[in-house]
């Protein structure tokens, strides 16, 4: 009795299956790697803000928070780069920091923005500074 060496007709769907369904686990992953990236990055924009915010006042003990305004915080940015750094949003709309509240917050339409679960963690928020 001879037997045929070679996959059979299911073995290869199976085979493809697992294939298209780990590639569509892969390619899900990566979009969320992405929106963490740009949580990540605007939280590390808003630290720097908070910093500028924190030395600013550390040079004008009498003035209050809520008067700050960009044109004051921006000579006390690391790295100087002579604007307010803007954020983007997972939907790619351009954010604008308030410095008028400490931790500075991103705002979008008016509200501040923050996708995250959390006010806190360190997404689209200064974290636990």
């Amino acid at each position: 009795m001879a037997f045929q060496r070679g996959l059979s007709l299911v073995e290869i769907t199976l085979v493809i299956g697992l294939m298209l369904l780990l590639a569509s686990v892969i390619t899900y992953s990566l979009s969320s790697m992405g929106d963490w990236k740009k949580g990540k990055a605007a939280s590390e924009e808003l630290k720097s803000i908070y910093l500028a915010q924190k030395s600013y006042l550390a040079d004008h003990p009498t003035e209050d928070s809520s008067d700050l305004t960009g044109a004051k915080i921006i000579p006390y940015l690391p790295g100087r780069p002579g604007a307010l750094p803007t954020g983007i949003s997972l939907h790619n709309e351009d954010l604008i920091p308030d410095v008028t509240v400490m931790p500075p917050v991103y705002e979008l339409d008016g509200s501040a923005y923050d996708p995250s679960d959390a006010t806190n963690d360190g997404l689209w928020d200064t974290g636990g500074l």
